[in-house]
């Protein structure tokens, strides 16, 4: 068993979202990752998102999702994003998605990896993790 604090994103499934069979498609919820991550920078560090103006990039370099449960239009899908790992140039996240209706019921979860780099004249080379990043994200660390 593990618990740990998470950055919760709460996010309401519109139709748009869905496929003809109704329910959420799978592309969905690699991209809502993207806008939880997005999120936390907004909330927790700013001035990561100002350095990805200039040179910062993040480079996705896997994700991946698990599946439990069918979401669907209307539906409140809450991602709560922990801290997996964290080296020199990469930050690995978690990524429980949660229906909430009565209750939170677990329907996906999945993890997504990210490499720190910075790119300049058409060259673009390994830097390590920012320091706000850092700072920002150890709270949320899993907690086994």
């Amino acid at each position: 068993m593990w618990s740990s604090r998470s950055y919760d994103y709460r996010h309401l499934v519109t139709l748009e979202e869905t496929n003809l069979v109704g329910n959420v498609y799978f592309v969905n919820y690699l991209r809502w990752q993207g806008q939880c991550r997005e999120h936390f920078l907004v909330d927790h560090a700013p001035g990561v998102l100002r350095a990805l103006r200039a040179d910062l990039a993040m480079v996705t370099l896997s994700c991946h999702c698990d599946f439990f449960s069918e979401l669907y239009a209307a539906d409140t899908v809450e991602l709560r994003m922990t801290l997996e790992d964290m080296d020199e140039t990469t930050v690995s996240m978690g990524f429980d998605y949660y229906r909430l209706a009565d209750s939170a019921e677990l329907v996906a979860r999945g993890t997504q990896t990210i490499g720190c780099t910075s790119r300049s004249a058409g060259n673009q080379w390994t830097v390590p993790v920012p320091e706000e990043l850092r700072a920002a994200l150890d709270p949320y660390k899993k907690v086994v």
